[in-house]
């Protein structure tokens, strides 16, 4: 109990006179072009999306109607040249790769230099950018809340007892070893389900 009760205060800062927990992004990265693991869960775990059976996942309606969501996104959001080449729904996750390319929102002359791929443009941002606060849209933030929120929000008009985790996790793509590792990761995530979890 006196071990555990350490670990939450230490990431944790006081904030107002109260205790504020610190965000988990990177703090040098504008999260505006790149290539991302991105993993959301259901509030307390519940399994909202489905269940495995015989090593295949059987979608619940709020599964299916998650997994449209995803495929959309893309199309919904054209001006952030955005793509979610692939991704995996679990009963109580989601896990996806999310890739912004080259667009307007990140890629102007007074934000990144010599944008020649999502990679390296997300890597070439200017100390004087990292020094301000990025608005909360057109990044990666700005994808997710959306999924989420359109998922939460079918489930109240069905009726749907629902509920996403607050936050998400992500991880920041940096090479192609790591981009296939992932895409392994993700491909088996079902057939190994119960016997190891990234997130």
């Amino acid at each position: 109990m006196h071990l555990n009760y350490k670990k939450k205060k230490m990431n944790k800062e006081l904030f107002l006179n109260r205790y504020k927990t610190q965000s988990i992004r990177a703090n040098w990265h504008d999260y505006k072009g790149g290539n991302y693991f991105v993993t959301i869960c259901t509030k307390s775990r519940k399994q909202y999306f489905g269940k495995i059976i015989n090593y295949k996942m059987i979608l619940t309606e709020i599964g299916e109607y998650l997994h449209e969501q995803i495929i959309k996104t893309p199309e919904m959001r054209p001006d952030m040249n955005l793509e979610i080449p692939l991704f995996v729904i679990m009963p109580d996750h989601v896990h996806l790769i999310v890739s912004i390319g080259n667009n307007q929102y990140n890629c102007g002359d007074k934000i990144h230099n010599n944008c020649g791929g999502a990679m390296h443009c997300a890597s070439t941002t200017t100390i004087e950018s990292l020094n301000k606060i990025s608005p909360q849209s057109k990044n990666l933030a700005s994808i997710i809340r959306g999924i989420k929120i359109s998922t939460t929000t079918y489930a109240r008009k069905q009726g749907i007892p629902f509920a996403w985790q607050t936050r998400f996790h992500d991880h920041i793509i940096r090479n192609t070893n790591e981009m296939n590792r992932i895409a392994k990761y993700i491909k088996e995530n079902v057939t190994k389900w119960g016997v190891s979890e990234w997130i």
